[in-house]
């Protein structure tokens, strides 16, 4: 007898197989003709086998017609050719065991769809659905195929720390990590006495990779880190977490349109692997959550990325005609809604804006010469706008160390980061992918609180 998954059951190879499957029980439905129809799901793919289980079973009035929505159980028999439209095989069992019953009068899981908000209280019993499930499946298959690009490209993956003293993006939002007992902080000269403290100094959870990622690409050529990082953000928008996974590449001897270019191949090979790897859960998205969102993946992997100078959007903006929410001005942000209006009614493609105004953006990104702007890189796609942002490295000594001037910060604090110019420095270039959101665009999800297993936001540190 062999132990086959749920998806493996289902092809029509399996009819004729004597096999075991193990899972939990979605619906039972009982046959005036003396036997009961189960649905049971493993996790290995949206639909479920169909089981059928006979009266003559041993243990079918004590047990089988009991069984209710998560129960689980293991079932041994004849995977068969099924007759019934929608499904290639059933098995037919020979034996049922039952683990565990999931009692109807409190088992919150029922046949009835639930919304997303009370699925979110339940964070440990939704992956059981059809939807949580589905992601689950993404989200792996995203992950699979960011570590198999990089690694067919030749990249090697290293582990940044997730405990630092650097603050990347110099927004401030970073996580404390301390052993100081809260009800006693030592102080010295009226302020808090660090050196009591475990690292010797204020101390974070990481908000990027990259520096440290910098390090390695300065030494090894291509690099790349995926990883958990935070943001103490105090948002409790559909868009932001408080703890989320990073992928952040970075390449020695890059310009900024080798960076775009990478960047480009990076997306359709991540869109492109889902669509053929995942097709069901796809349908089951296309169908339920968002429709056409194949369509719009299909035709990313398909389009040629629109590059456009970020001087060039502020002036389509502007002589669009459109209302904005958010007016439009050269030397701000762009907003989401500029950013879908971009892709979605103007070039109706992704759009790459590079040449961002200095003064928006972080300190290590390589100044121009006009004085204005930097080598930054966006790429924006339809329904969601910024799923990537980058940048070439500032890998002048002398424009690095005035530029963390201007955005006060202390050169000494970055001495190693600094060294990385003094020694051998190379012109060099990385982008950051958050896997929540890539897995949202993917998905049609509307709140990226659905796309990661357990969401960490203000209030919420628990289940």
């Amino acid at each position: 007898m062999q132990k086959l998954t749920v998806v493996e059951a289902r092809k029509a190879e399996s009819a004729g197989k004597s096999a075991r499957l193990q899972g939990w029980v979605r619906t039972r439905r009982d046959s005036k003709g003396g036997f009961s129809f189960l649905e049971l799901n493993d996790g290995s793919s949206l639909a479920g086998m169909q089981v059928i289980a006979d009266a003559k079973l041993e243990n079918y009035e004590s047990e089988i017609k009991h069984l209710g929505a998560g129960a689980s159980v293991t079932v041994e028999g004849e995977v068969k050719a099924s007759p019934a439209q929608g499904q290639a095989t059933e098995l037919h069992a020979d034996k049922v065991i039952v683990h565990g019953l999931a009692d109807p009068e409190t088992y919150p899981l029922q046949k009835k769809r639930h919304s997303f908000e009370f699925l979110r209280t339940l964070a440990h019993l939704r992956p059981r659905t059809n939807t949580f499930g589905a992601v689950a499946r993404v989200r792996n298959c995203v992950c699979r195929s960011i570590h198999n690009f990089f690694q067919e490209d030749g990249f090697l993956y290293v582990h940044p720390p997730i405990i630092t003293a650097s603050d990347c993006e110099g927004a401030g939002e970073m996580f404390k990590v301390t052993t100081l007992d809260l009800a006693k902080v030592p102080k010295a000269n009226g302020a808090v006495d660090y050196t009591q403290d475990f690292f010797d100094r204020p101390s974070y959870l990481t908000v990027s990779g990259q520096l440290e990622a910098e390090i390695f690409a300065c030494a090894l050529g291509k690099v790349y880190t995926f990883g958990p990082t935070f943001r103490a953000e105090n948002s409790n928008t559909s868009r932001h977490l408080a703890e989320f996974w990073m992928v952040e590449p970075e390449m020695a001897f890059f310009e900024l349109t080798d960076n775009m270019d990478l960047a480009e191949r990076f997306l359709k090979r991540i869109f492109g692997d889902v669509l053929t790897q995942c097709a069901e859960d796809m349908a089951f998205f296309d169908e339920r959550v968002e429709k056409g969102i194949r369509e719009t993946l299909q035709g990313v992997v398909a389009s040629d990325f629109v590059r456009l100078p970020y001087t060039e959007a502020v002036e389509i903006l502007t002589k669009s005609g459109h209302t904005f929410e958010f007016p439009v001005s050269w030397g701000n942000d762009l907003q989401a809604e500029h950013e879908r209006y971009l892709t979605e009614q103007h070039f109706q493609k992704p759009v790459i804006l590079f040449d961002y105004p200095r003064s928006i953006k972080p300190f290590y990104m390589r100044c121009n010469e006009d004085g204005r702007t930097v080598r930054a890189m966006d790429i924006l796609v339809p329904k969601v706008g910024e799923i990537i942002g980058g940048s070439q490295r500032e890998e002048r000594l002398d424009v690095l160390t005035e530029r963390m001037q201007d955005q006060k910060l202390d050169p000494e604090t970055y001495w190693w980061y600094l060294d990385l110019r003094r020694y051998g420095t190379v012109p060099h270039s990385g982008f950051g992918l958050g896997l929540e959101r890539a897995v949202q665009f993917v998905t049609g999800m509307a709140n990226i609180r659905d796309v990661i297993p357990f969401p960490r936001v203000p209030g919420s540190a628990d289940f």
